[in-house]
């Protein structure tokens, strides 16, 4: 059965939404736009970094590491590219899995890896609640 409340058509749909607000979070992250990150992030977001595992925890404090990431002179982009998003058929929460790379403004590569991403759906938005990071190279 896959009609518009089956479990296929919720799994669907909270794939493609994370997706876009991964796709979302891309583009500020590219743009350097903290006004687009914000709304992405949960109130209680949590990031573990790749190489040092230095946890950032809290919205604003995620908020601030990118405001400095983004005002040095050799920043990082980062690219989060998701390989599988396995939405729950009973919570409000999704596993997002994939890759990530930094790169210099001019493409240089710097560091990649591995990422995963909780997700929770607050209201009719997806919203990252913690994010893990493995540095591979």
């Amino acid at each position: 059965m896959s009609g518009p409340g089956s479990m296929s058509a919720v799994v669907i749909d909270g794939d493609l939404a994370i997706r876009l607000r991964r796709a979302d979070f891309n583009r500020a992250l590219a743009e350097a736009d903290l006004q687009a990150i914000g709304p992405i992030l949960a109130p209680n977001a949590i990031l573990v970094a790749g190489t040092d595992s230095a946890v950032i925890s809290g919205h604003k404090a995620q908020v601030m590491a990118w405001k400095r990431e983004f005002a040095a002179p050799d920043r990082m982009i980062y690219t989060r590219i998701p390989d599988s998003i396995i939405t729950s058929g009973i919570e409000p929460i999704a596993l997002e899995h994939g890759r990530w790379q930094g790169v210099t403004a001019t493409g240089q590569s710097l560091a990649s890896g591995t990422y995963c991403a909780k997700w929770r759906r607050i209201g009719a938005d997806w919203m990252i609640e913690a994010e893990i990071f493995l540095t591979l190279a």
